[in-house]
């Protein structure tokens, strides 16, 4: 026999059970309905579907069971009334903001964002008309203020940033947002709802790169929005219909098994995190360090107020030159080098020529972002075997 789903049960219990019905699906594991398509008992019960009259299945572009069992559970999670899943991080970010827009239209967007987000701003939506003002000293409020005009049609801010930290002030955003009749759009990737609920602070939209934490093994390429009922189910019966960045029902499957361990594994992250971020800041061969959990960050006290703990991302600059940097990633043993982050392994990426190669080194110094930047995404592995790893390498700084 059925039973509800309480909405009023804590995170870490709705991150098992949220959306799914194991009476209903007749598993205790939700059911991977690996279907295009699915049968309309009658005529009418179609055309209904397809008028969005009634709630069901239409076509697997568009929607699925498995799908929705991810859906719903990223939903409550992030207290939203509904989510969508998508075939990208990026295809998340693209599809929730063209939504909003028209050729003409302008947003403001802080200019610290990831690499991929800021080409997408700054290339991609100019070639459809619309302008992306970037702002590029983003802990001053005035700066977002002196950008809007009667074009604006949203706000956007990732926080905590990749790779250099910021932490945007999401309640004084929502604000600002909200006084001039527009919705602010919170990138909530690195901390993901274990450690913020944007929505609590004001928030109207949040997306996500569900790549990373919320995967969290690196299996799965995936995207995720959440929103009001109205946003999402306009989202979907428009530009998610039409341009059709789908995610595949195994990969929600995937996100849904990640979710399991979500809140057990982002302590675990933010932990070993705090202990090497406070490392690194005392090593000799260090110039400095980004991560919100540190008393020298800019924005460490509103950090407190909007997170129950720093995630595991941080970045670092070392002494030396452009090569110094290079030769201590080279010199790792236990870390991976790679273009990713939020999985359970430790991995290193040198920003400037990866994941904001794009930029010319101008544009990288302008959002802080220097050749010798390296960016730690902090994983699960007994820290001290992560500390002896960094010492090593740091080593080949002469």
């Amino acid at each position: 026999m059925a039973k509800e789903n309480k909405k009023e049960y804590r995170f870490d219990t709705q991150c098992l059970h949220a959306g799914h019905d194991v009476f209903e699906t007749n598993s205790i594991s939700p059911i991977i309905h690996q279907s295009v398509a699915y049968p309309y008992e009658s005529a009418e019960y179609a055309a209904k579907l397809f008028r969005y009259e009634i709630e069901g299945f239409t076509y697997g572009r568009i929607d699925n069971p498995t799908n929705k069992i991810f859906e719903d559970r990223l939903a409550i999670l992030e207290l939203t009334e509904k989510a969508l899943a998508t075939s990208s991080g990026m295809a998340a970010e693209f599809i929730a903001c063209m939504r909003l827009l028209e050729q003409g239209d302008e947003f403001v967007s802080s200019g610290t964002v990831y690499g991929g987000t800021n080409q997408l701003f700054t290339q991609t939506f100019p070639r459809m008309g619309i302008t992306a003002k970037m702002v590029y000293n983003p802990e001053n409020l005035d700066k977002w203020s002196n950008s809007i005009t009667n074009k604006t049609k949203f706000l956007f801010v990732e926080s905590p940033s990749n790779p250099n930290l910021f932490i945007g002030d999401i309640e004084a955003l929502s604000k600002l947002a909200h006084e001039n009749e527009i919705p602010l759009i919170i990138d909530n990737t690195i901390a993901t709802p274990a450690l913020q609920q944007p929505i609590a602070l004001g928030a109207d939209i949040i997306v996500h790169s569900a790549t990373k934490h919320i995967s969290g093994n690196s299996t799965c390429i995936s995207g995720a929005i959440a929103g009001s009922a109205e946003y999402i189910d306009d989202l979907r019966s428009t530009d998610y219909r039409n341009i059709g960045p789908a995610i595949s029902p195994f990969n929600s499957w995937l996100l849904l098994l990640g979710l399991e361990t979500l809140g057990l594994r982002m302590k675990r992250h933010s932990e070993n995190a705090q202990v090497i971020a406070e490392f690194l800041e005392d090593h000799s061969k260090v110039v400095s360090v980004n991560y919100p959990g540190l008393k020298s960050h800019p924005q460490h006290e509103l950090a407190k107020k909007q997170m129950s703990a720093y995630s595991s991302l941080l970045s670092f600059v070392t002494k030396g030159e452009l090569d110094d940097a290079k030769n201590v990633i080279d010199a790792f043993q236990l870390i991976i080098h790679t273009g990713h982050l939020g999985t359970t392994k430790t991995l290193a990426t040198h920003p400037a020529f990866s994941t904001h190669e794009q930029l010319t080194q101008e544009e990288r110094i302008a959002i802080g972002i220097p050749d010798t930047m390296i960016r730690l995404s902090i994983g699960i592995e007994d820290v001290d075997d992560l500390i002896e790893d960094l010492d090593r390498a740091l080593s080949k700084i002469h």
